[in-house]
């Protein structure tokens, strides 16, 4: 993400500037950042997942909401778009135009986010009460990390090729291979493209 020019932004400011941009920006209290375009396989494994959680929640209270659904962490002044998030709570109904009570989270990784995603991002997401399952997945080769919460910490189970995963907090299982069906992963690691950029 790279940071817009700018002073201070409140929280409305940023909200009502926010809906007159064609592009998505994210807001960290009071720092706006522009977010970069994503990846064909980024857009591949996202899609898959939203046609599978989609098919799963159908007719259930629990709805899903992909990338361009801002979710508030009210505690931190933070706005994020995640790349799918899910909700449960009755709470969330009634604002249409953001999320505050996910208890999902999934997040693709990309060479710009990958830090972040695990890092700072994580950590505010973790003030998140309502929040229970935390999924990280590559995009260089079949992997899928996921956070639970317990009740002292969050503890970290990985799924590669062949494995059957369970979102526990939607009671879904998903083979790994619906998840990157279509998806012609990249060949070589964050690591390795930055290496031969350089």
């Amino acid at each position: 993400m790279i940071a817009v020019p700018q002073n201070y932004f409140s929280a409305n400011d940023y909200l009502q500037w926010e809906e007159k941009q064609e592009e998505k920006h994210e807001y960290v209290n009071g720092m706006i950042y522009a977010m970069a375009g994503a990846s064909e396989d980024h857009i591949g494994i996202t899609t898959n997942l939203t046609v599978i959680i989609s098919n799963h929640l159908r007719g259930k209270d629990c709805k899903r909401f992909p990338s361009d659904m801002r979710l508030n962490i009210a505690s931190k002044n933070i706005y994020y778009y995640p790349d799918l998030l899910v909700t449960c709570d009755e709470r969330d109904r009634f604002n249409k135009k953001q999320k505050n009570y996910p208890c999902l989270i999934i997040e693709v990784l990309s060479e710009s986010t990958e830090s972040k995603d695990r890092g700072v991002k994580f950590a505010h997401y973790q003030t998140l009460q309502s929040l229970q399952e935390y999924v990280l997945i590559s995009q260089w080769e079949q992997r899928v990390e996921i956070f639970r919460r317990s009740e002292k910490f969050w503890v970290l189970q990985t799924y590669t090729t062949g494995e059957l995963i369970e979102l526990q907090t939607i009671n879904l299982q998903i083979s790994i291979d619906a998840i990157y069906e279509d998806v012609n992963l990249l060949e070589a690691s964050p690591e390795e493209i930055l290496e031969t950029s350089i």
